[in-house]
């Protein structure tokens, strides 16, 4: 069976608590034994994600913004330069079969709405867009408040879609 792969999606930049969120959510998944990916900076929560799950022995992948392998972080262990801008954001979202939305902005907004528009589960890990926009975008949505409660419900969804088996 191939591997599940997850996205982590979250903002350039972030402060300390989102990062040590990120980090842990990346740990969590490394744990899981999911693949996990994301933008593929070095900065923010895509770095602390990465560096979450390298350092619990998972296999990170980036999508990035642009053609430079250099501008991607160290912790990921597959690169890959797009070139595309924003709308390497598709692709991230079409390659995850859950998107865990940690606190970010525009970008991070455009990968939810997409990830909702094309059926994959969106777990806010600590992050809320607002009623207004989820209500909009529609599709399927979780909040939740620490990694592990959002890796609990990432593992729900997946039972579900027969991707994992049930306990």
């Amino acid at each position: 069976m191939r591997r599940i792969v997850v996205g982590v999606m979250g903002g350039a930049e972030a402060d300390a608590p989102t990062a040590a969120l990120a980090h842990e959510l990346g740990r969590l998944v490394a744990r899981e034994g999911w693949v996990l990916l994301n933008g593929g900076r070095c900065t923010g929560v895509m770095e602390a994600s990465a560096r979450g799950a390298r350092d619990a022995g998972g296999l990170t992948v980036g999508i990035l913004f642009d053609d430079d392998p250099a501008a991607a972080s160290a912790a990921l262990d597959i690169v890959i330069p797009t070139g595309l801008g924003a709308a390497r954001n598709s692709v991230n979202v079409l390659a995850s079969e859950v998107v865990f939305a940690c606190r970010g902005s525009g970008g991070t907004l455009s990968e939810v709405a997409l990830a909702l528009r094309f059926g994959r589960p969106v777990i806010l890990v600590g992050f809320d867009p607002g009623d207004p926009f989820l209500a909009l975008a529609g599709g399927e949505w979780y909040r939740t408040n620490s990694p592990a409660e959002a890796v609990a419900v990432a593992r729900r969804c997946l039972q579900a879609r027969g991707r994992i088996a049930a306990p």
